[in-house]
């Protein structure tokens, strides 16, 4: 399912993803608080959440409008199945695209390294 059917056709997420410096494969759902997105890098998985840019419409008006957390595909190879690996911490909260976008260039060059 599309985040914009989940969400809404005007659902903003502060990024055009033809622009993000990884793929993102939408794995939103519309029982979730807002849309996902999961990515890759060599063999780990990610999952970028982002929250409505109005702090009144989100679940929680403290909650940051971007997170990144750590990924763990419950399928197999074939049938992806990406969910938030809840035995790591958070890597990033904020409501800052430019810092998305920072960390995860930052996460692409050091698992160059």
């Amino acid at each position: 399912m599309s985040y914009k059917t989940a969400f809404s056709q005007d659902f903003d997420l502060g990024f055009k993803i033809k622009n993000f410096p990884v793929e993102l494969i939408d794995k939103s759902y519309r029982n979730d608080i807002c849309p996902s997105f999961y990515f890759k890098i060599q063999d780990q998985y990610f999952v970028l959440w982002v929250n409505y840019k109005e702090n009144n419409l989100r679940e929680d008006p403290n909650t940051k409008r971007y997170i990144i957390t750590h990924g763990v595909n419950l399928g197999d190879n074939e049938h992806l199945e990406i969910y938030d690996d809840s035995n790591k911490s958070d890597i990033l909260m904020t409501d800052s695209i430019s810092e998305v976008e920072s960390t995860i260039r930052k996460m692409l060059v050091s698992d160059k390294e």
